[in-house]
């Protein structure tokens, strides 16, 4: 149930991508961050509501952390993928994003049976294979562009192990705090920067989809982590890419490369094994 749960979540991810990164091309990226993170924000507060759950000090403080954490490592990555190669940044920070909390499962008692870590093994390996591209311009990988891929990657497979840490009672509060925090921390910059929220209504409207879909996909993330191990979680969460690259497949009729085709064959082989584990 937790890796379908998983998949879910990916999917979640995966389309609010899409959708964030459609909106950017006819629009200035800050601008659609900061709106889907308000959307985000709008969404979780209605969902902690209706979901009940104790509020403490934890759900609180490791909700928030995991909320910034998550907006500094897409900055991260926005930047990494601006300034190294396309096909090398991207991949590194998925795997990495994927084995901080396998490696944190894992040393805190986890014990997934050996099919299902094989198959988390494939979910790794597919998640960088579905996040390279082919490289479209010249850039330095050891470098700049290598420390904020793991940087980006530290910082999403940290936030996977705090909402893990969230106490079970707390419902969706952490959710909540997240979100909170990283639309805090969005619109602080926009702030800073004098940069103008206005944009098209064609973008904004698919900010505020990606928004809903952002705050559905943390939800679910934290509904998964506490119904299944996070070794097993977190890579199939990782799968995320795949689908924003097959939804531009479908709608905008982009080329995947062989090489992400084999990585969604490597996906569901993965995830075959997990389910049969």
């Amino acid at each position: 149930m937790a890796a379908l749960i998983g998949m879910l979540v990916a999917a979640s991810f995966g389309s609010g991508d899409f959708l964030g990164g459609l909106a950017s091309r006819h629009s200035r990226t800050l601008p659609v961050l900061a709106i889907a993170q308000v959307v985000a924000l709008l969404g979780a507060l209605v969902i902690a509501f209706l979901g009940g759950g104790q509020l403490s000090d934890r759900s609180i403080g490791f909700g928030a952390t995991a909320g910034l954490l998550n907006v500094v490592a897409l900055g991260c990555l926005y930047r990494g993928l601006a300034i190294g190669q396309i096909g090398q940044v991207a991949p590194v920070a998925a795997v990495v994003g994927a084995i901080v909390p396998i490696t944190w499962g894992l040393a805190t008692g986890e014990r997934p049976s050996t099919l299902t870590l094989l198959g988390v093994g494939l979910a790794v390996v597919a998640g960088a294979l579905v996040s390279s591209e082919r490289e479209e311009r010249e850039g330095s990988f050891f470098g700049p562009g290598l420390l904020l891929a793991l940087a980006a990657g530290v910082g999403f497979g940290t936030s996977f192990i705090l909402f893990s840490s969230t106490p079970h009672d707390s419902g969706f509060w952490p959710v909540l705090f997240a979100r909170a925090a990283a639309a805090a921390g969005v619109w602080v910059v926009v702030l800073v920067l004098r940069v103008s929220p206005s944009i098209p209504v064609g973008p904004r409207r698919q900010a505020v989809a990606a928004g809903g879909l952002d705050v559905a996909a943390t939800t679910l993330l934290l509904v998964a982590l506490r119904h299944g191990l996070t070794a097993v979680v977190a890579p199939v969460a990782s799968l995320a890419p795949g689908f924003t690259v097959m939804e531009a497949w479908w709608f905008l009729h982009e080329r995947a490369s062989r090489i992400q085709v084999a990585g969604l064959f490597v996906a569901l082989a993965g995830l075959a094994m997990i389910a049969a584990g």
